[in-house]
């Protein structure tokens, strides 16, 4: 029975990323994979293909099936969809959809694929790489006993000189000391008054500034997010935004909730009450529905909850 795990499936789309960005046939569109350039690759992927597998990927990824006369990838719903491929490529998503897997693969030619063909196809060069890729570090567990000891004594040898460097607190001198009481070591010379000051003027330097460290460390990290398509993504606020990409923006609790969302027959619109549910905001010609209130991420217009006009306007129109 294969060992090969859905982890190693993904470490291998990646490898064979890093490969084809620098000598693949596609390098120029996975070098810089923005969306524009991995919609470009797409449909150079699906051209020709008529393999059953990829072509049920793109569909499942897409939600339509691949149409090389329509060209239908030319929505800016799908440049936000491709920005989840592009993420995965940078690292920047650690647990991707499967559908996001699937696509990378075929936009990376990795073969055999999908996975449940992979793991049953493996040959021994990939089995190799998969073993490296799973153990990245082996080398260094390598080591010798007569290196290992050398170390922990080196170890130990540090450890002692940063015993000897902890400084005590100051003392603190109560108000009422009786000179026979006081400490030698609490007495200053006059001749050593001017050091005297300048140490303990760098003590509280020294103190102030741990303490600021301290503070910085204890505050939580900002976070952001940014629209992918039907949801918000939670990213680093360092991420710049690929060109036809929406916006990072700063981390919003009452908003990383929101989802855009398909409406059918089934959909239930109102609760019990007959207060709506579902929010909806116009898109030139179309409309969008959504699950909760506020802004529409793509345009800004507001939300506004649904009526019964306009389900029948848009929704139950024949």
């Amino acid at each position: 029975m294969s060992n090969i795990t859905f982890e190693d499936y993904k470490n291998a789309i990646k490898a064979k990323y890093e490969k084809e960005k620098e000598e693949g046939d596609y390098s120029n569109n996975l070098s810089s994979p923005t969306p524009a350039n991995l919609r470009k690759l797409c449909v150079k992927r699906f051209a020709s293909n008529t393999d059953k597998d990829d072509l049920i990927a793109f569909e499942s990824f897409f939600d339509f099936p691949f149409d090389k006369d329509k060209r239908n990838l030319f929505g800016g719903d799908e440049l936000n969809k491709l920005v989840k491929v592009r993420r995965f490529f940078q690292g920047i998503t650690e647990n991707p959809a499967d559908d996001t897997i699937q696509l990378a693969a075929i936009l990376v030619d990795l073969r055999p694929r999908p996975f449940n063909k992979y793991r049953k196809q493996i040959d021994e060069e990939d089995l190799e790489l998969i073993n490296e890729l799973r153990i990245p570090n082996n080398s260094a567990k390598e080591v010798s006993s007569d290196n290992l000891n050398d170390q922990v004594e080196i170890e130990n040898s540090n450890d002692s000189k940063t015993d000897d460097v902890i400084e005590e607190p100051l003392p603190v001198q109560s108000k009422e000391v009786k000179a026979d009481e006081t400490p030698i070591s609490t007495f200053v010379s006059i001749d050593k008054k001017p050091e005297s000051k300048k140490n303990r003027y760098l003590a509280i330097v020294a103190v102030l500034a741990g303490l600021g460290l301290i503070i910085y460390l204890a505050l939580p990290k900002k976070e952001c997010m940014q629209w992918s398509g039907d949801h918000y993504d939670i990213v680093d606020c360092n991420l710049k935004s690929e060109e036809l990409s929406n916006p990072v923006e700063l981390l919003d609790e009452n908003l990383v909730g929101l989802k855009k969302i398909k409406v059918c027959d089934t959909t239930v619109y109102f609760d019990k009450n007959h207060n709506a549910i579902i929010w909806y905001a116009k898109r030139g010609d179309s409309i969008d529905f959504f699950n909760n209130h506020g802004r529409h991420p793509e345009n800004n217009s507001p939300l506004r909850p649904v009526t019964k006009y306009i389900l029948d306007k848009y929704v139950n129109k024949k």
